[in-house]
């Protein structure tokens, strides 16, 4: 019984659920330094996030699978468990309980569009049809190289500033520039993952941004918007949208170096991963540093 419990789990791709905790957290912290705070809807804004989150994995190596994307000689197989794969699922039972997390995330989707505002009810419906719709007719636009873009705009400012919304009933420009540097963060994680998967991805026939843009330049895309982001936050350091706090997140720049290295050399198998390991650091040092904003100001 622990087996099946496990691979469920393990389905769900639970490591990646920091990138969306991240998001909420910084759109909740931000909205907290404008004014009172209630937890119990940050909380509930963060469970459904991680719901659809959950929701839009399984039904993305569903439809991987299904369409022959996913097998066991991919790459992404090799490294981490894919329970789908090596059969340890049923596909059946993995898209209906997809769905059935899609309706728990609508549902507390709906109560917080009654207490906070309809704000709440379009960004959960574009959160929504993304999830639905990466892999999955009639769009299935990760296969149009429309990926990087999807996650850049889902984890950037749809994420933060519906999560500052549900606090404040209001939206922030602030919100939206501060949640860019982390939305390009994470959209890398996606295309270290495509730049892998070139060879893989091109024999069966769909399209990635890497595939568009080859081999070479995009490494070089890669690397360009990792300095962006870092650039970014410099900016907002500089320009007053967010106090000097937030340079605290060059603690990071060391560990994006190494990454950036490892890339140029040879594309490492987890390179994936190890980009998600350092939108961790770097967002984390971010909701610290809007912590301390918080409280010294």
């Amino acid at each position: 019984m622990m087996g099946i419990y496990r691979n469920w789990f393990l389905a769900s791709r639970p490591w990646s659920f920091t990138m969306t905790a991240i998001s909420v957290s910084v759109g909740s912290a931000l909205a907290a330094i404008d004014g009172p705070f209630d937890w119990p809807l940050a909380l509930l804004a963060l469970l459904s996030a991680i719901l659809l989150h959950a929701a839009t994995n399984l039904i993305n190596d569903y439809y991987d699978v299904v369409n022959g994307v996913d097998t066991v000689q991919a790459a992404t197989a090799q490294y981490r468990p894919h329970p789908l794969v090596e059969g340890l699922l049923p596909r059946e039972h993995v898209r209906l309980v997809a769905y059935g997390l899609f309706i728990l995330a609508a549902l507390i989707g709906i109560y917080l569009t009654l207490v906070c505002g309809v704000v709440v009810l379009i960004i959960g419906l574009v959160g929504l049809l993304a999830g639905l719709t990466y892999t999955a007719p009639p769009l299935k636009y990760k296969y149009v190289a429309l990926g990087e873009v999807s996650v850049f705009l889902m984890w950037g400012p749809l994420m933060v500033e519906g999560a500052y919304f549900v606090q404040r009933q209001s939206l922030s420009i602030s919100a939206f520039w501060v949640s860019l540097p982390f939305g390009v963060l994470v959209a890398l994680v996606l295309l270290a993952n495509n730049i892998r998967d070139i060879d893989h991805d091109h024999r069966r026939g769909i399209r990635t941004l890497a595939i568009l843009l080859g081999h070479r330049l995009g490494l070089n895309t890669y690397l360009s918007l990792m300095v962006l982001a870092y650039a970014g936050i410099l900016v907002l350091a500089l320009t007053g949208v967010l106090t000097m706090w937030v340079l605290i997140i060059f603690a990071s720049f060391p560990l994006a170096v190494k990454l950036l290295r490892q890339m140029k050399r040879a594309v490492p198998a987890n390179a994936d991963a190890l980009t998600a390991k350092l939108d961790t650091a770097f967002g984390l040092l971010l909701v610290v540093s809007l912590i301390i904003e918080g409280l010294v100001g």
